[in-house]
């Protein structure tokens, strides 16, 4: 059964990341900082110091992330938070690709399956809470955001050889003479068509075409 991140008091993951935008980057992401910084006090702040490492906002000795640092700047800060989603709840990730666009029903039903728990369950109710909280600062509109989930291998094309047999035009009193050549093309690895579509066209119009001369 996988445990996923949540707080008791869902309604503090956002207070949190308000916070975190409105105040300066601590040298550690620490209690002290999180009840007097980000005034979420008591147990709720022990709660969310832990919280907010499950999603990638700082390290385990507390020290401030990538995500951290790109949230609080306001030209990459929607693509940091889906980036916590997906660091955070990975395992729903995992189940459907698109976890963040399903329905609030769909995706309880998501968070059933995943961790076993019973539908009445108040953790259910609880992840799916936290979850809805950093999704109100996402932004997965975003360059490179979407993008970085469908992974296009690179076409490898190996070591290729092109053989081409040329017959010259027989002058007045000559013999036929048959060439042949072969075209060694070390081409590079890439995941863009029109490259390769270039040299072939080249090695085409260069090469490999009848000449009269």
């Amino acid at each position: 059964m996988t445990k996923l991140p949540y707080v008791t008091a869902p309604g503090n993951v956002e207070k949190a990341l308000q916070g975190i935008l409105e105040a300066a980057t601590p040298p550690r992401v620490s209690q002290d900082f999180v009840k007097t910084i980000l005034k979420i006090r008591g147990g709720s702040g022990d709660q969310m110091t832990s919280y907010l490492k499950k999603i990638g906002f700082a390290r385990t000795d507390g020290t401030p992330t990538e995500i951290y640092n790109k949230f609080r700047n306001n030209a990459t800060s929607g693509s940091a938070a889906a980036e916590a989603l997906k660091f955070g709840y990975e395992p729903l990730f995992v189940r459907s690709e698109y976890m963040h666009r399903l329905t609030d029903e769909k995706l309880r039903g998501l968070i059933i399956e995943e961790t076993g728990l019973g539908a009445e369950s108040n953790v259910v109710g609880l992840v799916l809470a936290s979850i809805k909280a950093i999704k109100k600062f996402a932004d997965w509109s975003e360059k490179g955001v979407e993008d970085s989930e469908v992974i296009t291998p690179p076409l490898h094309v190996p070591n290729t050889h092109v053989e081409r047999g040329t017959t010259p035009p027989l002058k007045s009193g000559g013999v036929g003479l048959n060439l042949s050549y072969t075209i060694n093309l070390n081409l590079p690895a890439s995941s863009d068509v029109s490259v390769f579509n270039a040299i072939f066209k080249s090695l085409k119009e260069n090469l490999l075409k009848d000449s009269d001369e």
